[in-house]
């Protein structure tokens, strides 16, 4: 490899940030060229810094890392962006990854693992930490669970969240109430829930209607 791969780190734990510039500092293939404590300074500095790749803290004060994220790809597409935090929340790692992010890693990543992260990115290749990996599988799945309901199953569900009995839903809906609960039934089935309880509570967890 030709040169320091050049880095920025984003974080606004100062203890985090000397931690990563300690690891830097022995590492022959590697760069600090600058630090920022929130996404607005990350922003506001990338011009002027130009590194290769950035190491993003998502939960920061002033603005978060999935926004400067977005911001620094808009402006600087060539520059690569690992989103480097504590948190492996499906939305947070979709979001990003959707802002431009190449990888996700934990922060209880070994020093060896975040090298050979950052060289990767240089390249261009994504890299996900198991629970990252997990979390886009769990999206992937909670698609294809809300694509499996038809739109008046969908409508069945949204009132069944809402609280409404079978009456009431027919009512509604200017259904009978055979048909209901023949919706109900395909919900439970295609969900895979006993009841509808369980229906509900799947449907406000993963965000189903």
């Amino acid at each position: 490899m030709t040169g320091k791969i050049r880095i920025m780190l984003v974080d606004d734990h100062a203890v985090v940030r000397s931690g990563l510039g300690a690891f830097m500092s022995v590492n022959p293939d590697l760069e600090l060229v600058g630090e920022a404590e929130n996404g607005e300074q990350a922003v506001a500095l990338v011009a002027m810094l130009k590194p290769d790749v950035i190491l993003m803290d998502l939960m920061m004060p002033v603005m978060d890392g999935v926004a400067a994220t977005a911001a620094i790809k808009k402006q600087h597409p060539g520059i690569q962006i690992i989103a480097l935090t504590s948190f492996h929340e499906d939305e947070l790692v979709q979001n990003v990854l959707k802002a431009g992010a190449i990888g996700y890693l934990m922060k209880n990543v070994t020093a060896w693992e975040l090298a050979a992260a950052i060289k990767a990115a240089k390249e261009g290749k994504m890299i996900l930490s198991p629970e990252a990996a997990q979390a886009l599988v769990h999206a992937s799945q909670q698609a294809q669970e809300t694509e499996v309901l038809t739109e008046r199953e969908r409508e069945v569900l949204k009132l069944l969240v809402e609280g409404l009995n079978n009456a009431e839903i027919a009512e509604r809906l200017v259904v009978s109430l055979s048909t209901i609960k023949y919706h109900i039934s395909n919900i439970l089935m295609k969900l895979g829930v006993d009841n509808r309880v369980a229906a509900v509570t799947m449907a406000i967890q993963k965000k189903l209607v």
